[in-house]
């Protein structure tokens, strides 16, 4: 594949009329959707905006290549745009902008077109390329461009040819790395090779790109080389790296600075890298500084790979008890309810063993595991979340005891230390300490809820069903899952679980609802996603509202939010239970009383009318 299959003349806007970085991006992304580049405009624009949040992609020179990498991309693309006066991009050397590459790619590990991309990166690190950009009038002067400067194929023998005249060169390793693993993972690669030939030095660089691991470091190439750089802004392999020379740093900074680094290198300014005790910098800096982000994204990392078996065993236990209901205890109601069942009894140890995982990586996890399985006893879902920290944070602990043992042991700590350690530390703080205090604190949480009062039950099933529409699959939005299904698996109380299924359901519904009674109130691409969001509001998906929320926030999060309270106060009011977690109307015919499953309905329905009316009637006034 060639660049100028990607890079195509329809795509191109020779003069932006936007005045500010977000005004750019938003034509950027409008041309990719005209041009039905894209299915979804604003999932797109997300994944750009999220990227730019990591680090500007704004290069220098007056150079931008903002890129998402995604399945709502039809067609790979790169569209070419032009910036006459210039524009404030956040640039590395906050200078303006004046040539922009967005790249729009699909999913696919090993796409022809990821490599391609990976040559234009490298283009435009050639300032004779990047100047002719900016003088070019016409898609036809951008295009003869590009063909001009394309890597032939004779350049890519000679590229091989002077692999092996570096041979008896100082040999230099890096590793670049960035989240999406399109632009800067290969820029950085250009930019380091380019400084090793102008400093005579011979780099050797491992791409983690979208395609995969390229050009990797073997075992010899670490023994040999002066000094390793690793340019990475997701986690890569460092544990190789041990006792070697090593500068860890942001692909960014190798873009900008790739000289410097190699010079450090060379002087012998690079420290000496400790696998075991540098753990953490593996990890975006940003996100492990603070105690508090650690905890949000251990818990985070167990309530998502604990949802699977939520909502697949949920949702069998409820079919199980529908066939109960009117088939008797049959054999598909034994298969469906021991099936069901069997993934509920992952759910607390999946919980804590990914907790564990999070904090302390692959030897966390069955300390963790065993913790959560020792907290389902009794201890329940609190016990279970505080099992996986005992379990993750009793293997920082053992690397920081062994961490100056004989390399030697090294294949000793991952298969006995730390499994038989670990283990011991977190059973017997689980079985004489937290157990017992949390199967205490489950019978308290249980007499409680039997003894709450009806006004308390609908202000707390109100901000349970409000929380689920704050962001819609967001942390609020799991924070009050996470309560209600402790709540359910401790106690077996489905109370809070019908109100914040009811909440969750509401944004799509009121959506589907406020474009069905506010016609004129919407333009026909969003009238299309009417029908999809009444079925993703039914079958408790909130996230087909996302779309909406991401244009306008402010109109559709306060009006859900207004509505999905209503619907989980309701429900508390009419004392209404779910059977299962998970699965929207899917669970009515299990409820556990022809009461519960009227005044489900008619709480959802009450919600999701009031939250669609306001919505319908904040979009009238914003299109007046």
């Amino acid at each position: 594949m060639e660049i100028k299959d990607l890079l195509k003349k329809d795509l191109m806007i020779m003069d932006l009329k936007a005045s500010t970085k977000m005004e750019a991006i938003d034509e950027m992304v409008a041309k990719l959707k005209e041009k039905n580049i894209i299915s979804d405009e604003a999932a797109f624009k997300n994944l750009i905006l999220k990227r730019e949040e990591r680090s500007s992609t704004g290069l220098g020179e007056g150079i931008a290549m903002p890129h998402a990498k995604t399945s709502v991309v039809n067609t790979p693309s790169v569209l070419f745009a032009r910036s006459n006066k210039g524009i404030d991009y956040d640039a590395l050397d906050d200078e303006p902008v004046y040539i922009f590459f967005m790249i729009a790619a699909s999913e696919g590990a090993h796409d022809l077109h990821i490599e391609t991309l990976a040559k234009l990166s490298k283009m435009l690190l050639n300032d004779d390329f990047t100047q002719g950009l900016k003088t070019c009038s016409t898609p036809d002067e951008v295009y003869a461009l590009v063909d001009k400067y394309s890597e032939k194929p004779e350049e890519i023998v000679k590229e091989e040819v002077k692999e092996v005249q570096n041979a008896n060169k100082k040999r230099i390793l890096a590793v670049t790395a960035c989240p999406t693993g399109i632009a800067h993972t290969y820029m950085a690669e250009a930019a380091l090779k380019e400084a090793g030939e102008k400093l005579g030095v011979d780099v050797k660089v491992e791409t983690n790109g979208a395609d995969g691991i390229k050009n990797n470091l073997t075992s010899n190439d670490i023994n040999e080389a002066v000094g390793i750089i690793v340019a990475a802004d997701k986690k890569v392999e460092t544990a190789r790296f041990n006792d070697r020379k090593v500068i860890v740093t942001s692909t960014a900074d190798a873009i900008k600075n790739a000289e410097t680094l190699i010079k450090r290198i060379l002087n012998n300014e690079a420290p000496i890298f400790k696998a075991e005790a540098n753990d953490n910098s593996e990890e975006d800096t940003q996100e492990t500084d603070s105690i508090g982000r650690i905890i949000y994204k251990s818990i985070m990392s167990g309530v998502s790979n604990m949802l699977p078996f939520v909502i697949g065993g949920g949702i069998l236990l409820a079919l199980s008890f529908v066939v109960e209901r009117f088939m008797g205890e049959n054999q598909l109601f034994k298969l469906l309810f021991d099936v069901g069942a069997g993934a509920f009894h992952f759910l607390i140890p999946i919980l804590a063993g990914f907790i564990a995982m999070s904090i302390a990586d692959k030897p966390g996890f069955m300390p963790g595991a065993v913790a959560g399985y020792m907290a389902s006893q009794g201890a329940g879902f609190l016990g279970g979340l505080i099992g996986g920290f005992i379990a993750g944070y009793s293997i920082i602990f053992l690397k920081k005891m062994t961490k100056n043992m004989s390399k030697q042991f090294d294949g000793m700590k991952s298969m006995v230390i730390y499994p038989i350690f670990s283990l011991v530390i977190t059973g017997v703080l689980m079985y004489f300490i937290i157990v017992p205090i949390f199967t205490k604190v489950n019978l308290i949480v249980a007499n409680w809820l039997n003894n709450m009062g009806t006004v308390n039950a609908v202000v707390l099933g109100a901000i349970l069903g409000g929380m689920m529409s704050v962001d819609m699959g967001g942390p609020i939005n799991k924070a009050a899952y996470a309560f209600s299904i402790g709540v359910f698996t401790d106690t077996g109380n489905g109370a809070f679980m019908a109100a914040v299924m009811a909440g969750g359901m509401v944004p799509p519904l009121a959506i589907a609802l406020a474009m069905t009674l506010f016609k004129n109130n919407f333009d026909e691409k969003e009238k299309q996603s009417t029908i999809s969001n009444f079925i993703l509001g039914l079958s408790f998906i909130t996230e087909g509202a996302i779309p909406f929320a991401a244009k306008e926030p402010v109109k559709v999060i306060s009006s859900c939010v207004i509505g999905a309270a209503i619907a989980g106060g309701l429900t508390q009011f009419w004392s209404v239970s779910a059977p299962a977690p998970h699965g929207g109307i899917f669970v009515i015919p299990a409820m556990p009383s022809v009461h519960s499953a009227i005044f489900f309905i008619v709480s959802i329905a009450i919600g999701a009318i009031i939250s669609g009316v306001i919505f319908g009637i904040l979009r009238r006034n914003r299109r007046n």
